[in-house]
This record gives structure tokens, sequence and C-alpha cells, in this order.
């Protein structure tokens, strides 16, 4: 199961730690054991001076699905979502190393709202962003909520996180949510050059320079748990299960 979040530490770049969603059979969807990995990841990070940047890659053609269905099912059947995915979010927000992305192919729900998170995510041609949160009668998480209108202006985040429609990478770069597109071949490559050159820069004053361009991140964890409240609500409602139902019957 850990092998589904593969930590790495390339050769050629020693202060680096490489986040891999490992699970491309299931399109890289997390459950929750990849959750709790996910968070022990970021928060060694947090507290290794060895490590000054981390970066979040996927599998070829594919980011992330989001969550994990089964997983979600359970969570309506139980009615409760555990901690894990709080957890993480929270570790997310709160990460005080520099977090890049590259994302390609499929960006599915927190496949697309982690990169709200990031200070530099890059996104091969093919990448595709949706978050089809309100079709299966949930809500946004990760303060995409809050993050999205302010980054992309409100109709833009209405279109992307209510309505469900989906995002071409060539979007949502003019959008402001990534920085930069590229092509599948040379995705890795790029997202690692850039990490290597933030991991390069002094490190002390490059955490000032983007404390001072994030500012705080209060606004931020308040909305997480705020969604996260809707969120459990919804899990526990009529209409998620049937979603949930008639999701899993075109499967």
């Amino acid at each position: 199961m850990t092998d589904h979040i593969l930590i790495e530490h390339p050769d050629a770049m020693p202060h680096v730690q490489v986040i891999r969603f490992n699970r491309p059979e299931k399109k890289n969807a997390i459950t929750r054991a990849m959750y709790i990995r996910l968070t022990e990841a970021l928060r060694i990070a947090d507290e290794n001076p060895a490590i000054r940047v981390n970066v979040f890659l996927g599998t070829e053609g594919c980011f992330s699905a989001g969550n994990d269905m089964a997983d979600f099912m359970a969570f309506a059947i139980g009615g409760a979502m555990g901690t894990e995915v709080l957890d993480f979010l929270n570790a997310l927000a709160a990460a005080r190393k520099p977090l890049v992305s590259g994302v390609d192919g499929l960006a599915i729900g927190i496949g697309t709202t982690i990169h709200m998170h990031c200070d530099l995510t890059i996104a091969s041609d093919r990448t595709v962003f949706r978050t089809p949160f309100v079709d299966l009668a949930l809500v946004p998480e990760a303060a995409s909520s809050l993050i999205a209108p302010r980054v992309m202006g409100y109709q833009r985040a209405f279109a992307l996180l209510a309505a469900g429609e989906p995002l071409s990478a060539a979007e949502a770069r003019e959008s402001g949510l990534i920085w930069r597109v590229t092509t599948p071949e040379a995705l890795e490559e790029e997202t690692l050059a850039a990490a290597a050159r933030l991991a390069a820069k002094p490190p002390e004053a490059l955490k000032i320079a983007r404390d001072l361009l994030r500012g705080s991140s209060h606004d931020i964890l308040s909305r997480i748990h705020e969604e996260a409240g809707h969120f459990e609500a919804q899990l526990r409602s009529a209409e998620a299960r049937a979603a949930f139902e008639a999701f899993m019957k075109r499967k």
C-alpha cells in the first residue's frame, strides 16, 4: 500500500523531495492510507532542513482521479470521513517549504485543488482539470472555494467548482491556476528543473518571500474546516448516496 505514494530524493537534487502518486491501475485515486503517507511526507519535509522543496508528480497520463470512490462509499455508509483527508489538507495549507507540482493528463477533484496550494505548477498540454463535487452531491474542498475566486475570478471559479466544467491546461494557465504549459514528454524534466532552481536559492530569503506572497494561512485553514463540515454532512445525505451508487453502476 505504501508503494501507492513513492517518496523520492533524486541524487542530482539533494534538497528536493518528490512525492509521487503511483496507483496507475486506479488512475491514482487517493485512499486513506495514501493520505496518511502524503501527510507524513509533508511533515517530515517541514522538520528536515535538508529538504527545501517538495514536488508532487503523478504517472504518465494521470496526476490523480481524486478520492477513492470505495472510500467515499464507506464514508457515506458509516456517516463519517475520518481524519486522514483533513490531516493532509491541514499539512498542505501549512507547509513551510515551497510546493511544486507537475500535472499530466487527468486531474480530478483533489487532483485539481491540490495545485491551488502549490507555488509553481507545470501542466502538460493534454491535462484536463475537473472538480465534479456538485455532480456527486458534495461541495468544494481544500479551501478551493476561497482560493479559486481569488486566483481565477468568481465566474471561472464557479464554472470549475460548482458547474463542474472541465478546464484545459491552456485555460488553467490563462486563469492563473497554473504557471506553465509544456509537452507530456518534457513535463517531469521541466518540473524537477524548476524545483532544483528553487532549492538552490538562499532558503531563508526564499521562505520570507514566500510567506510575504502567500500571507497568513489562518483564513485558508478556517475555510478548509468549514468546507469539511459541509462535506461530511453531504456525505451522509441521501442525494450523495444516490449519486455514488449511480457512479459505481456506470463504472
